[in-house]
């Protein structure tokens, strides 16, 4: 079955990006040759889901990137129709994810941003959480898990460890649990 799976650095102190969502820190743990499982990780999905603003500053990062071989679904509460591969979507995420989960295909990814991983968050429609945590500490800018979602259990399932320094978590998420009868 087709899993949503959030693949995403923070640094130590849990933000995806500094203020001015400056993403330099993710520069700290680039070694020639590492790319620490993303690629094979990208031969698994065939669907992207990015929040809006992700989207544009990957769009100004590597334009030519963006995802050719796959389906992209870009949230938007503005932005409508379709850029190429690229749909805006600002429609019901669990609907979409519901829809998406039903059709044959390798699994789902989100990328962030944060918005997007609260949406998510909030309705527990993420599977797994493949967390790199870069070792340094931001001390402000955009958390990756903001106030305000449910509380939902988790449960590690792998731990990978870089000479970098960089930690990588893999967690699934739990189920809700049926109430006793």
């Amino acid at each position: 079955m087709r899993q949503v799976i959030l693949y995403i650095a923070m640094s130590l102190d849990g933000y995806i990006a500094g203020p001015e969502d400056n993403l330099d820190f993710l520069a700290l743990v680039e070694r020639p040759g590492e790319d620490y499982g993303y690629v094979d990780f990208q031969h698994n999905i065939d669907t992207v889901i990015w929040g809006r603003r992700t989207y544009e500053k990957v769009l100004n990062f590597i334009p030519a990137y963006l995802h050719q071989d796959k389906k992209v679904y870009v949230l938007s509460r503005t932005k409508t129709g379709q850029e190429g591969h690229v749909e805006f979507y600002g429609g019901d995420l669990k609907q979409l994810i519901t829809t998406l989960k039903q059709q044959p295909g390798q699994h789902i990814y989100c990328d962030g941003g944060a918005e997007a991983v609260t949406a998510l968050l909030q309705e527990k429609l993420l599977d797994t959480l493949v967390i790199s945590v870069i070792p340094h500490l931001l001390g402000g800018g955009i958390r990756l898990f903001k106030d305000g979602r449910p509380e939902q259990g988790i449960t590690l399932t792998k731990s990978l460890t870089f000479p970098s320094g960089l930690v990588q978590l893999w967690y699934a998420c739990q189920p809700e649990n049926p109430k006793n009868e």
